[in-house]
């Protein structure tokens, strides 16, 4: 299950942890769709442009294992399960517009890119039945998830019940049949795209999540969105024909090597890095930082302890940046000039490790904010320009549209009015992709534009 979602900017996509228990969950974010009056249509992205994995196939056969076969309360699955024939897929409930599109976009890339034999169907014997309820009902099974999946279940009025018994235990179960997808019907289109990305991957693949993986969705600090090159590996390699359900974890070792290197020859030539691995106290560490519940005290204790952590263990890589993040997050409003200094700290730790960019990005949403505070318009263009590809490459709307709307900030300030306003107009349509109700859109432009000093108190 993921336990945060990395905030943008400032305080619309708020950080919330899922449950610690064995179900696999999306963290919640409270944000609805309700009518976009006045805005101009919703946008979606075209062809998808995943990059391929760039570590080491020694490192992958690593991560492979620990995904497959733990969960991610640290519990050990005994056995490999998967489907053993074609996976079909529904969706009952009450979908939103922008689901099946989405759906069917994602299904196309699990076949074209991870080799899988997933397709729609209407009969009620699907293996997997994508249910979209409302966020109230999801609450009230799973009070801090956006979205689950769950074994041996068709229907959320089923979950109550089946909730503690061995029907829907992951760690008893010995043969993928028969599994939902709750997925909120109520949330902004790119949380809906979001969950049907992880639980569908979830729901067929594995069930884990690692902080040590920087291109993944299978990571709790939720900085990838949509499945990545890495993602469509692990699950072709999930589904090779050298593996089976019911493998043991040393029988899966024994065969991964060769499958990887029939997959993913690039891999065979790169050294390993073998990054650490992530202790619990780091997690929950994160988790209470830049989740829901704590005070604001506890927030930046918490904060602190990622990072003393992340230092203990000398790590130089995302996850380090990561808490510098969670830092910068807490302190952006009590201390200005703290927060940065932690940012450009985040920035600087990504800026050395691969396939960061995106992380770079979220990053360069608050160093941008902060240079339009300051005035600074061609300071923050610098940020803001080539972040924008890098969030458009990586399908993030809500990431794209806040970049663009600093971009316009900037541009103001730079004496480019006109410009300005047809970059802001640009990005509603991604706005509304990505905050989706009429009111979230227009709070997210408040919220940029009062940190234009040029702007006074006009807002």
């Amino acid at each position: 299950m993921r336990k945060v979602l990395l905030p943008v900017l400032m305080s619309l996509v708020g950080c919330m942890p899922g449950n610690m228990d064995d179900t696999a969950s999306r963290g919640f974010v409270q944000q609805s769709v309700t009518g976009v009056a006045g805005l101009p249509p919703l946008k979606s992205f075209a062809t998808p442009s995943p990059e391929r994995p760039t570590r080491s196939n020694i490192d992958i056969a690593r991560d492979f294992l620990e995904l497959a076969f733990h969960l991610e309360s640290g519990r050990e699955l005994p056995a490999l399960t998967r489907f053993e024939h074609a996976i079909t897929v529904r969706v009952t409930g009450s979908p939103p517009a922008t689901l099946m599109p989405d759906l069917t976009r994602l299904l196309y890339r699990m076949k074209s890119e991870a080799q899988l034999n997933v397709s729609l169907t209407k009969s009620p014997n699907a293996n997997v039945t994508i249910q979209a309820v409302s966020r109230d009902d999801i609450r009230k099974n799973l009070p801090h998830a956006a979205c689950f999946v769950v074994p041996n279940i068709s229907d959320i009025s089923e979950y109550k019940a089946a909730k503690r018994t061995s029907k829907t235990n992951w760690t008893l179960l010995r043969k993928r049949e028969k599994l939902a997808i709750f997925v909120p019907n109520d949330a902004s289109p790119q949380e809906v795209r979001d969950c049907l990305h992880e639980e569908l991957a979830q729901a067929v693949g594995p069930l884990n999540d690692l902080y040590r993986l920087p291109d993944s969705v299978f990571n709790d600090d939720n900085i990838h969105t949509v499945l990545t090159g890495f993602d469509m590996l692990i699950l072709r390699a999930y589904y090779a024909p050298e593996l089976r359900t019911g493998m043991s974890k040393r029988q899966v070792a024994a065969v991964l090597p060769s499958v990887l290197a029939r997959l993913n020859p690039r891999g065979e030539g790169l050294s390993p890095e073998r990054a650490a691995p992530t202790p619990r106290s780091y997690v929950t560490a994160v988790q209470t930082a830049l989740g829901p519940g704590s005070s604001m005290p506890q927030r930046r204790k918490a904060a602190q302890k990622a990072l003393d952590i992340s230092r203990a263990f000398g790590w130089q890589d995302h996850r380090r940046a990561f808490a510098h993040y969670a830092m910068g997050r807490i302190a952006t409003q009590a201390n200005p000039a703290e927060a940065l200094k932690h940012f450009q700290a985040a920035d600087q730790f990504y800026a050395h490790t691969p396939a960061t960019s995106l992380h770079r990005a979220y990053v360069a949403s608050q160093l941008a904010s902060h240079a339009i505070s300051q005035g600074n318009g061609v300071r923050a263009l610098s940020l803001a320009n080539p972040a924008i590809h890098v969030a458009k490459e990586h399908e993030n709307a809500a990431l794209l549209s806040t970049l663009m709307l600093l971009r316009a900030e900037a541009l103001e300030l730079t004496g480019r009015s006109s410009e300005a306003q047809n970059v802001r107009l640009d990005s509603l349509g991604w706005a509304r992709y990505g905050f989706g109700s009429e009111w979230a859109v227009r709070a997210k432009m408040r919220e940029i534009s009062t940190l234009n000093p040029a702007r006074g108190n006009r807002g």
